[in-house]
């Protein structure tokens, strides 16, 4: 679930960032009382158990960081058709993405775990925005993954045919790529506005 192509990080890689936010924004908001006058008592265990989610993203930002263009150069490797060029980096995509999801995906649990405590409900509804978008950009680079698969074994063929539907189908995944991470882009907006009203409350 890696990368863009593009020169800035995708909302993959900084969706996180926010929750070093939340991190702090938790200890603040959720450090209320509830009807009965009781603590929240999870706050604190939920807050390190959203930090630890911030190291997978860490772990994923650096990946991204090292692999930064692959997309692009298989794009210029197909219009030049040089086979063995898109054939080598689409596999190399494949593995990136794989442990990227692997992160993304431990980072989901985590999150899924915090929300669940007694926390405040405010930043619960945050944490709900949030994993809503993460897990849609790990549907979206589902797409790109499975684009690169394509690539990697069929520009291995002589046959035009299936060559030129692999490009073909990659475009249309890529398309479907770039519908899913809009969607996630709109729910990581809505859980910062989230997070600022909040912010403005206290």
């Amino acid at each position: 679930m890696l990368l863009s192509g593009a020169k800035k990080i995708t909302p993959i890689f900084h969706l996180f960032s926010s929750l070093k936010i939340i991190v702090l924004t938790i200890l603040i908001v959720g450090c209320k009382t509830n009807e009965t006058g009781f603590a929240l008592d999870e706050t604190e265990t939920a807050a390190k158990i959203v930090a630890e989610a911030n190291e997978d993203l860490k772990l994923i930002r650096k990946l991204y960081k090292e692999n930064e263009g692959k997309v692009e150069q298989i794009k210029q490797a197909i219009k030049d058709n040089k086979i063995e060029d898109v054939r080598r980096i689409a596999d190399d995509l494949v593995y990136i993405i794989n442990d990227g999801m692997a992160l993304g995906e431990s980072a989901i649990e985590k999150i899924s775990k915090a929300e669940k405590m007694n926390i405040n409900q405010a930043y619960k509804q945050y944490l709900e925005l949030k994993r809503a978008s993460l897990e849609k950009q790990i549907e979206a680079f589902e797409f790109r993954r499975q684009a690169a698969v394509l690539l990697r074994d069929s520009f291995g063929t002589k046959d035009k045919f299936i060559i030129e539907k692999a490009k073909s189908d990659f475009k249309d995944k890529e398309e479907n790529f770039r519908k899913h991470m809009e969607i996630a882009r709109q729910l990581s907006a809505e859980a910062n506005q989230l997070a600022k009203e909040a912010m403005r409350e206290q």
